[in-house]
């Protein structure tokens, strides 16, 4: 029967007739396009190829997330405890006395481990703040976004911040991915991930004078390399701060931006 007569077996019918040509309808006001099944198949795959290829082409060079560091020791490193100012030491001590794991981390280790004094310091730990703050003498909890506390050592300010955690609902980004709140507290190894680049991903415990290594930050800066750790593409989107740091970065210390993080 044809279509556009009545009853159940013409529409039976119909629908064999549509499925023997295979073909796909689409009103348009009152005209109707007309696409080959077969051909819309053949065109989707091709499309989800090429996405892939795109995506694959675009996508900086995955992450392996190490959740256990590389612990590299003294004889390795070389840093001089000299260089490391009593202020960030005896930050660590007071938290590792009290059952807290303490470290001194980012900008300072890779110009420690470069043989240059640092300007600042920046402890990283697994106590929070309110805990920080109770561990020492003279320490104030600044920041709504970001909740840091800074340690006075009489002209001198250790800037204490506590693991952040690596994905969490209380990390919040806005429309073009930029992180506006991020209190969520975390492991090492997230806190490691969370950070800009491999160089500035080190930990270092002045106290057993080892340092721990999530990213080969340690191989990164002997090979004079500025990598960024995860997708380049997202880490600018979180921060767009850390493009500028990146050319800085580069220019003062000499180093070669990493392929990704440069087309980035």
């Amino acid at each position: 029967m044809r279509c556009g007569q009545s009853g159940r077996n013409a529409q039976d019918d119909c629908g064999r007739t549509r499925l023997e040509k295979h073909r796909y309808v689409r009103q348009r006001g009152t005209g109707a396009s007309r696409i080959e099944c077969g051909q819309l198949g053949v065109f989707r795959e091709v499309f989800e190829r090429v996405k892939k290829a795109v995506t694959r082409l675009f996508k900086g060079p995955e992450t392996q997330l190490k959740k256990v560091p590389t612990v590299i020791s003294k004889s390795r490193h070389g840093i001089d405890p000299r260089l490391v100012s009593f202020a960030a030491r005896r930050t660590c001590e007071l938290l590792q006395q009290r059952g807290y794991k303490a470290y001194i981390v980012g900008g300072a280790v890779r110009d420690l481990m470069l043989g240059v004094q640092p300007k600042d310091f920046d402890v990283a730990t697994n106590a929070t703040p309110e805990q920080v703050k109770r561990c020492q003498r003279r320490a104030y909890i600044i920041g709504r976004r970001f909740r840091l506390v800074h340690v006075v050592f009489g002209q001198e300010i250790i800037e204490c911040s506590t693991f952040r955690a690596l994905d969490a609902d209380g990390v919040r980004k806005d429309a073009d991915g930029r992180v506006i709140s991020d209190n969520v507290f975390g492991e090492m190894w997230e806190d490691a991930a969370r950070r800009d680049f491999t160089i500035n991903a080190l930990y270092y415990d002045p106290t057993s004078e080892e340092i721990y290594d999530y990213h080969n930050g340690f191989e990164d800066i002997s090979a004079r390399c500025l990598r960024m750790i995860g997708d380049p593409m997202e880490r600018y989107r979180e921060d767009p701060v850390r493009m500028m740091r990146a050319v800085r970065i580069s220019a003062k210390l000499g180093f070669k931006m990493e392929r990704a993080t440069e087309k980035a």
